[in-house]
C-alpha cells in the first residue's frame, strides 16, 4: 500500500513538472521565427497571452491562408478528371501546348505544404508554452500563398466555374472521411488550446477562445446529420456497373479519334464508342473534334498558310495526307505515352485522319454501340444544308452497322431523321421534361456528369430512358455514378475503370453510423480528459506555491516556488543552486534560484525546494 501511494505521489510530481525540451524548442523557434538562441525566446506565464497583437494578426492570417490553400488544393485535386480539357483550353488561347493543370497542382501543393508546416510549428510552440513570433520572411511567404490562392480561385471560378459542381459532387464520397479527419484535427488542437485557456487571466479572451473552439467542434460533430452519399447503401441494393463508352476511343493509349484509339478502347472493354463528326468540302464525313486541324494533325508542316482554316473546308484527299498521331507522342497529353511499347509507339506515329465510314465499320465488326456529335459545316460549304442527310446516307448505305447500334445525338431535324430511320436510338443532350422526351422518342440522355442525380436517374429509368454521363475518367467519380444507378458513362480511361470490381467508398448505413458516432465519442472523451488534466494541473501548480511541507523534527512553510523552472531527469530544477544556511530550529540546506549552475551539480542530499526569485526571504520557519 505504501509503495502504491509512493508511486502515485511520484506520478503526480512528474505531471506537475514543466519539462524544458530545449533542443526541440530551439528547433521550433528557429524554424518559425528564426530565434535559435535561448535568450531570444519567451515563455508564457499564467495570465499571459500566447502572443502580442501584431503576432496575433499574423497567426490569424496564417490560419486563413491555411484554410484557403487547403480549399484550393482540394478543389483542384478533385478537378483532375478535367485536366485534359483545361490544358487544351489553354492551347486554344495561347497557341502552344503545356501541362498547365499539373503545374498548377504542384504550385498549390507547395504553398499548402509550406503553410501547413508553419501551422504545425505554431501548434507545437503553443504546446510547449512558448510565445509566438513569426519571422518577417514567413509573413511575406504567407501573403504570397494567400494571394496565389485567392487569384487562382477567382480566375478558375470565372473561366472554369463548372468545376465547383465537381467539388460538391466529391463531397458525396469524401465527406465521411473528411469529417473524421476534421474531428481528429480538432482533438489534437485541444492540448494547446486547453493549456493556454487555463493560463489566461482575461475572461473575455477565455470565453472567445472556448466559444470559437466549441462552435467548430460541435459543428463537426453534427455535420453528418446533413450529409448525403449514394455510396452509403444497404447490402444487396447496388446495381450493375455502368457500361463504358470510349471517349474518342481510348485517348490515353492512342491518338484520339483514330482507328488505333478505337481498337484500344475495344480491347479495354468498352461497350460503346464516342466521336465527333464533320464533313469535308467534297462531302466525306470524317472524325475531328476541333474546328481546326492545328491540335491533332501536322497541318503546320503540310499547309502552313491554312492552319486556321476550318477542318470542314479541306477535301478528303488533303485530310488523308495529314498525320494525326505524331502530336500524341510529342505532347503526351495524359502523361501515358511513355508507357506504350515500341510497336504501339510506331503505330501511333503513323495514324491518319479517320473517316466516319471506317469508324462505323469497326463498330459493326466488334458489335459496339456508337454515339457522335455532328457539326454543321460553316457558311459557304456545299453541304451546309444537307449535312444531316449526308451523314444518314453513310450510316445506312456506306457501312454495315445496324441502325439500332447508333445513338443519334444531333437534335437538328430530329423528326425527319426519325421518319427516315425509326431504328436509330434517339438520344438527347439536354435534360428536358419527361413528357417532351417521350414525345420525341428519346431513349437515352447524354448529359455532363455535373447533372448526376440519383432521383432523376431513377425517374428516367422508370420511363425506360437510360442515362449516359460524360466525361468520367476518375475512379471516385465513376464510383459515384455507379452508386447513383447511371447506366453508362463516356470515359477517357476505359482501361482503368473496367478493372474496378466495386465502387470506392461503398459502405452500409450501419458502418457509416458506427464510424461517425465512434469517432465523435472518442474525440469528446479525449478532449474532456485533456481539459480536465490542464485544469487540475494549473490548479495544483497554483496551490503548491503556498503549500506546507512537514518534516520529522518540525515543519516549515515553503515560500512561493517557481514551478515553471525546467526540471532535470533527477527531479531537480535545472537552474537551482544550493546555499547552505542554518535556521533557528533545523540545519536544512536551502536552494536559491540561479542560472549559473545546472542541476547536475546538485548534491543528492539537497532538498529540491526552489526559493522564488521575487520573495527576497531565505529564512525557513
Amino acid at each position: 500500500m505504501a509503495s502504491t501511494l509512493s508511486q502515485l505521489r511520484g506520478l503526480r510530481a512528474k505531471l506537475l513538472r514543466r519539462y524544458d525540451h530545449r533542443p526541440l524548442v530551439s528547433c521550433l523557434s528557429g524554424l518559425y521565427g528564426c530565434r535559435w538562441r535561448r535568450h531570444q525566446r519567451r515563455c508564457t506565464r499564467p495570465g499571459d497571452c500566447c502572443c502580442n497583437k501584431l503576432e496575433g494578426v499574423s497567426v490569424a492570417l496564417l490560419v486563413v491562408t491555411f484554410c484557403l490553400t487547403l480549399v484550393f488544393l482540394y478543389f483542384w485535386g478533385q478537378a483532375k478528371n478535367d485536366y485534359n480539357d483545361f490544358d487544351w483550353f489553354n492551347f486554344g488561347n495561347l497557341g502552344f501546348w503545356f501541362p498547365w493543370s499539373v503545374v498548377l497542382l504542384v504550385i498549390a501543393a507547395v504553398f499548402f505544404t509550406y503553410v501547413t508546416v508553419l501551422m504545425l510549428l505554431a501548434v507545437c510552440l503553443l504546446s510547449e508554452g512558448q510565445k509566438l513570433y513569426l519571422h518577417w520572411s514567413h509573413k511575406i511567404g504567407i501573403l504570397v500563398s494567400l494571394t496565389f490562392s485567392i487569384v487562382a480561385t477567382a480566375v478558375l471560378s470565372d473561366l472554369w466555374s463548372k468545376e465547383w459542381t465537381t467539388l460538391l459532387l466529391s463531397f458525396q464520397v469524401t465527406a465521411p472521411y473528411l469529417h473524421v479527419g476534421g474531428v481528429l484535427l480538432m482533438t489534437a488542437l485541444a492540448w494547446p488550446i486547453a493549456l493556454h485557456f487555463f493560463r489566461m487571466s482575461s475572461r473575455v479572451r477565455r470565453g472567445l477562445v472556448l466559444g470559437v473552439y466549441l462552435s467548430i467542434l460541435w459543428a463537426l460533430y453534427l455535420v453528418p446529420l446533413g450529409l448525403y452519399s449514394p455510396c452509403i447503401k444497404e447490402d444487396g441494393t447496388l446495381g450493375p456497373a455502368p457500361a463504358l463508352i470510349g471517349h474518342r476511343g481510348a485517348p490515353m493509349l492512342a491518338p484520339e479519334n483514330t482507328v488505333m484509339s478505337f481498337e484500344k478502347a475495344v480491347e479495354a472493354g468498352s461497350e460503346g464508342l464516342e466521336t465527333d463528326v464533320t464533313i469535308s468540302v467534297d462531302g466525306v464525313p470524317f472524325l475531328m473534334h476541333d474546328h481546326t486541324l492545328r491540335r491533332t494533325t501536322n497541318i503546320r508542316q503540310v499547309f502552313p498558310n491554312r492552319t486556321d482554316t476550318p477542318a470542314a473546308m479541306f477535301t478528303w484527299a488533303e485530310l488523308e495526307g495529314l498525320n494525326a498521331g505524331a502530336w500524341f507522342l510529342s505532347h503526351n497529353p495524359f502523361g501515358t505515352a511513355g508507357s506504350l511499347g515500341a510497336d504501339d509507339r510506331l503505330q501511333a506515329a503513323e495514324q491518319t485522319v479517320c473517316s466516319l465510314q471506317a469508324f462505323l465499320q469497326l463498330a459493326a465488326r466488334t458489335d459496339k454501340r456508337v454515339i457522335f456529335d455532328l457539326y454543321r459545316p460553316p457558311r459557304g460549304h456545299p453541304y451546309r444544308d444537307t449535312w444531316i442527310q449526308r451523314t444518314l446516307d453513310v450510316v445506312q448505305n456506306e457501312s454495315s452497322i445496324h441502325s439500332s447500334q447508333v445513338l443519334w445525338l444531333p437534335s437538328d431535324l430530329r423528326a425527319l431523321v426519325q421518319d427516315i430511320d425509326p431504328e436509330l436510338q434517339q438520344t438527347s443532350g439536354s435534360r428536358l421534361p419527361l413528357e417532351e422526351l417521350q414525345s420525341n422518342h428519346i431513349v437515352t440522355l447524354n448529359l455532363h456528369y455535373s447533372s448526376m442525380s440519383t432521383e432523376l436517374t431513377s425517374e428516367y429509368a422508370a420511363a425506360n430512358i437510360t442515362t449516359n454521363l460524360y466525361v468520367i475518367s476518375q475512379p471516385w467519380l465513376f464510383s459515384l455514378a455507379w452508386c447513383a444507378g447511371v447506366q453508362s458513362v463516356t470515359t477517357n480511361a476505359p482501361q482503368l475503370l473496367s478493372s474496378m470490381s466495386s465502387p470506392l467508398f461503398l459502405m452500409s448505413p450501419d458502418e457509416y453510423n458506427l464510424m461517425w458516432i465512434l469517432s465523435d465519442l472518442v474525440s469528446l472523451v479525449l478532449i474532456f480528459i485533456i481539459f480536465i488534466f490542464h485544469w487540475w494541473r494549473e490548479r495544483r501548480l497554483a496551490f503548491c506555491s503556498s503549500s506546507e511541507i512537514s518534516l520529522d523534527n518540525g515543519s516549515y512553510s515553503k515560500f512561493r516556488t517557481d514551478l515553471h523552472l525546467p526540471v532535470s531527469s533527477s527531479g531537480f530544477p535545472i537552474s537551482c543552486l544550493p546555499v547552505h544556511s542554518l535556521s533557528r530550529q533545523t540545519q536544512l540546506p536551502v536552494l536559491l534560484c540561479s542560472s549559473t549552475r545546472s542541476a547536475q551539480e546538485q548534491s543528492p542530499s539537497v532538498l529540491p525546494v526552489c526559493h522564488h526569485l521575487n520573495s527576497g526571504n531565505q529564512v525557513l520557519q
